[in-house]
């Protein structure tokens, strides 16, 4: 009998087209979900990472503002008939044209342009603290003085006598162990016997502002008449700010906040007058800055009220029905200037260099 020599059949194993189509269509499934919990978290982890570059940025802004602030009027030192009381002044060939400690430049809102304050704040760089001393006399150019009280060569002087003011700059100053001792004025404007004279050392005059067009907070400094214009911090888009003013200028009692604005506190060649500028005890600033990823939608209103409590939106502070918080306003800057997260920081920097010369003002 021949023997069977037959090999068992495979069962054939695989899938079907119904099973390839429902496995390709849960694949699908889950990588559409992975894709959106991708997304979600990338744009989470986006506006997370801006607002904390918002609030680095506004910081940094807010403490050199302030911190520069703190310098302001240094060294036009309290004495009776001191700088701060001049109502006349005659800068000669200085290139200073003011020496009023802080002035705020309100902003004008226009086309492109937002309307954002501009604080300029100035001071000088003396070791010897703008200390006065008296002019005996003058022969020529160099006037005869007790002491010069540390003058450098290059130093901004300033001369009063009551109240009016002349600036110079110093161009020699006579060696250690002459006498008499004298300084070389640049120009001998007021230096008439029995006028007070200080070094001031380098005179700046350091503003603020916002650049509309990079979106930086801009420093330009003028020292001694020379301009230099610097970035500070980036993603600064608005700044406001007012004048902290007293009732006299004897006092450093704040009673009331108010606009860089008309005709009394306006920023103009005449204004403030210098019994209104020395009223001024205090800045108050808000700094605004701007996280920047756009959202789809509106993400920020306006301010709810300037006058009322605990207001809403995008507000520098609360203010009240006598003094109004200050208006932040981005429309001119930036249409969709709402689909935007901020961050505001805020502080009062008090004057100090003009508070500690209430006595003699």
């Amino acid at each position: 009998m021949k023997p069977k020599n037959s090999i068992p059949r495979i069962a054939q194993a695989g899938f079907t087209l119904v099973e390839l189509m429902v496995g390709l269509t849960i694949g699908l499934l889950a990588v559409m979900i992975i894709i959106q919990v991708i997304s979600v978290f990338e744009a989470q982890q986006r506006s997370t990472s801006g607002s904390a570059d918002a609030q680095t940025n506004g910081g940094i802004a807010l403490y050199s503002i302030g911190r520069e602030m703190q310098m302001a009027g240094f060294p036009l030192v309290p004495f009776t008939n001191s700088p701060l009381e001049c109502t006349a002044f005659t800068y000669g060939a200085t290139g200073i044209t003011n020496i009023a400690p802080a002035l705020i430049t309100d902003g004008v809102a226009a086309g492109s342009t937002n309307a954002s304050d501009t604080i300029t704040i100035r001071y000088g760089t003396s070791a010897m603290g703008g200390v006065p001393t008296q002019v005996s006399s003058l022969v020529g150019s160099a006037a005869t003085v007790g002491t010069n009280l540390g003058c450098s060569v290059g130093d901004i002087t300033i001369l009063n006598t009551t109240t009016t003011c002349n600036l110079s700059s110093v161009t020699a100053v006579s060696a250690a162990g002459t006498s008499p001792i004298s300084v070389t004025l640049q120009n001998t404007t007021g230096a008439t016997s029995g006028a007070n004279l200080a070094c001031l050392g380098s005179w700046n005059e350091v503003s603020y502002a916002v650049n509309q067009t990079t979106g930086n907070l801009d420093r330009t400094a003028v020292v001694n008449g020379v301009s230099t214009t610097t970035p500070s911090v980036v993603g600064v888009v608005n700044i406001q700010a007012q004048y902290g003013i007293s009732a006299t200028a004897g006092s450093n009692t704040i009673v009331g906040w108010v606009d860089p604005t008309g005709a009394t506190w306006g920023t103009t060649a005449t204004t403030p007058t210098t019994a209104n500028r020395n009223l001024i005890k205090a800045i108050r600033i808000a700094v605004v800055a701007r996280n920047a990823n756009q959202a789809p939608s509106a993400v920020t209103a306006a301010c709810s009220s300037l006058t009322a409590a605990a207001p809403t939106g995008l507000c520098a502070w609360e203010g009240s029905a006598t003094s109004p918080a200050p208006t932040i306003s981005l429309v001119n800057g930036d249409a969709n200037w709402a689909k935007y997260r901020y961050r505001v920081f805020q502080t009062i920097v008090p004057l100090r260099n003009v508070i500690w010369s209430k006595d003699t003002l």
